[in-house]
C-alpha cells in the first residue's frame, strides 16, 4: 500500500491503460498524445487515485490532475527549448546546402571507394539535429548523384544513408525523442551524449557492413538517363568520379561543421569539469556555457549568423519556423509521456513493481528493452516507442535503484526494430530509393533497422554488467 492505494490494483490498471494506449494509437483517428493524457488519467482512475486534488499530511498534492500537470511540465521544463533550438538548426542546414558540404568533406575523408561510409558518417552527423525523414530527402539527391557516377548500387547507397539518419535520430540529442527520455528519467543530457554517441558507432558500422557485402549485388539497382531506377548487370565502380560533384552553391566545411560541433565540444567540457568537480571560480563558465540549453542555443546562432547569410532575412525566418512547428507534437508526446510516468511514480506503483521485479529476478534492464521493442512494433513510431517505454519503466529503475543512463540507452535501442509498413520512414527509404516489392522493401530496410537493434541490445546488455 502507498499513499493508501493498492499496488495490485494500479497494476490491473497500468496494464488496462497499456491496452487501451495501444488501441488508440492503431485503431482510432486519437492522436498520440492525445491517447496518452487519456491513458494517464485511466490509468489514476482505475488504479484508485483521487479524482480530486488532496494534500498528504507532509504537505505534498496527491491527485490525477496533480500528477499529469506536474509530469506535463517537469518533463518539458528540462528539454522543450533544446528541442525547438535543435529543430531550427536542422532547417538551416537543410535550406543552405551546409548537408550536402558534410556528405562531400566525408568522401574526402574516407577516401576513394568508400561512398557507403561516407554517406552513412553524413547520416549520422546531420540526423543529431534533423528528422531523419527530412534529412533522408535532403541527403538522398547525393546518394544518386554518386550512383550515377560511380556505377555504384543506389540500393546499397541509400541504405547506408538512411542507416546512418536513423541511428542518431533514435540514440543522440537533440533529436527530440532520446531528449525526451532524457527529460523523463532525469538523466544529465551531457553524459548521454556522449554515451549514445560511442553506442551508435558499431551499429552505424554494421549497417554499411550489411549494405556493403549484401545488398551492393543482389540489389544491383542503378538510375537510368530518365532518372527511373532499373535492376542493372553488375560493373566495376568508377571511384575516382565521386569527387567531382558540384559543390560551387554550398557552404564551406568550417562553416557547415561549426553549429553542430561547437554545442557537442561545450557539453563535453561541461560533462568532464562537472565529473571533475571544477565547478567553481572561472570554470563556472565553461560550465555553463556547457549547460546543453545554453549550448545548442550559441550552436543556433552561430548557424545563424554562418549559415543564415545565405538566405535572406524572411526565407531563414521562414525555414525556423518550420522547423519550430515540426517540434510541436514532439514536445506534446513528450510531455504526454512524462505525464504517464508521473502517475505511476507518485501512485506508487513503480517501488511495488520494482519489489516484484527484484524477487523474480529478471534482469530490470529488460523491462524499457522489451516495452520500446514491442510499442516500436506494434504502431511503428520510435518517438512514442522510446517515450511510452521511459513512462512505464523510468519510475519502476529509479525505485529499483538501476542506473536511469542505462534505462535511456535501453529505451532509445527499442525504438530502432524492424521498421516496417506502420513506420513512415521506411515508406520515404523505400520510395525514395524505387523500391516497390513488398519484400525487397523489407529485406533492403526492416532487416537493416534490426541489425542496428541487434548491436544495440548487444550493448545495454553488456553495459548492464558494468553499469549499476
Amino acid at each position: 500500500m502507498v499513499n493508501g492505494l493498492s499496488g495490485q490494483r494500479m497494476l490491473v490498471a497500468l496494464l488496462l491503460g497499456i491496452i487501451l494506449l495501444i488501441i488508440m494509437v492503431l485503431k482510432t483517428k486519437i492522436q498520440a498524445f492525445l491517447a496518452l493524457i487519456i491513458t494517464t488519467v485511466i490509468v489514476g482512475v482505475v488504479g484508485g487515485m483521487p479524482l480530486l486534488n488532496i494534500t498528504l499530511e507532509d504537505g505534498k498534492t496527491f491527485g490525477i490532475i496533480n500528477s499529469i500537470t506536474s509530469g506535463f511540465g517537469g518533463t518539458l521544463g528540462s528539454i522543450g527549448i533544446i528541442i525547438g533550438f535543435g529543430v531550427m538548426m536542422g532547417q538551416l542546414f537543410e535550406a543552405t546546402g551546409a548537408a550536402k558540404r558534410m556528405a562531400f568533406t566525408f568522401l574526402k575523408l574516407f577516401g576513394k571507394g568508400r561512398e557507403e561510409e561516407a554517406l552513412a558518417f553524413t547520416g549520422f552527423l546531420v540526423s543529431i539535429p534533423i528528422f531523419c525523414d527530412s534529412g533522408f530527402v535532403v541527403l538522398a539527391p547525393i546518394a544518386k548523384a554518386l550512383s550515377k557516377v560511380t556505377k555504384k548500387s543506389l540500393v546499397a547507397l541509400g541504405t547506408a544513408l538512411a542507416a546512418g539518419l536513423v541511428i542518431t535520430h533514435s540514440l543522440v540529442p537533440p533529436t527530440p525523442g532520446p531528449l525526451g527520455v532524457c527529460g523523463i528519467f532525469g538523466v544529465d543530457v551531457g553524459a548521454y551524449i556522449l554515451a549514445s554517441i560511442l553506442l551508435a558507432l558499431p551499429m552505424a558500422i554494421a549497417c554499411i557492413f550489411y549494405s556493403r557485402v549484401f545488398l551492393a549485388k543482389k540489389y544491383y539497382w542503378l538510375l537510368n538517363e530518365n532518372d527511373e531506377v532499373v535492376k542493372s548487370e553488375y560493373q566495376a565502380p568508377d571511384y575516382d568520379a565521386a569527387f567531382n560533384m558540384d559543390m560551387s552553391n554550398t557552404p564551406g566545411t568550417y562553416e557547415s561543421f561549426g553549429p553542430l560541433v561547437l554545442p557537442i565540444i561545450l557539453i563535453l567540457i561541461n560533462t568532464v569539469a562537472s565529473a571533475l568537480k571544477l565547478t567553481k571560480g572561472i570554470m563556472s563558465i565553461p560550465v555553463f556555457l556547457g549547460q546543453p540549453i545554453i549550448a545548442v542555443g550559441l550552436g543556433l546562432v552561430l548557424a545563424i549568423f554562418t549559415l543564415g547569410k545565405r538566405l535572406d532575412r524572411n526565407t531563414a525566418l521562414m525555414e525556423m519556423e518550420k522547423g519550430m512547428a515540426s517540434a510541436g507534437i514532439i514536445m506534446l508526446v513528450t510531455g504526454g509521456g512524462g505525464a504517464l510516468g508521473q502517475i505511476i511514480k507518485d501512485s506508487g506503483l513503480g517501488n511495488y513493481m520494482a519489489q516484484g521485479l527484484a524477487s523474480a529476478s529478471i534482469p530490470i534492464i529488460v523491462l524499457p528493452l522489451v516495452i520500446s521493442t514491442a510499442m516500436r512494433f506494434i504502431q511503428g513510431s520510435g518517438t512514442v516507442a522510446m517515450t511510452t517505454a521511459a513512462s512505464i519503466s523510468a519510475p519502476i529503475l529509479v525505485a529499483a535503484g538501476a542506473n536511469p543512463l542505462l534505462g535511456v540507452i535501453a529505451c532509445c535501442v527499442g525504438s530502432l526494430f524492424f521498421g516496417y509498413f506502420n513506420d513512415s520512414y521506411f515508406w520515404v527509404v523505400n520510395r525514395t530509393l524505387g523500391v516497390s516489392e513488398a519484400k525487397d522493401q523489407l529485406i533492403i530496410w526492416s532487416i537493416t533497422s534490426t541489425i542496428a537493434w541487434a548491436v544495440g541490445v548487444v550493448e545495454v546488455i553488456a553495459l548492464s554488467y558494468v553499469l549499476h
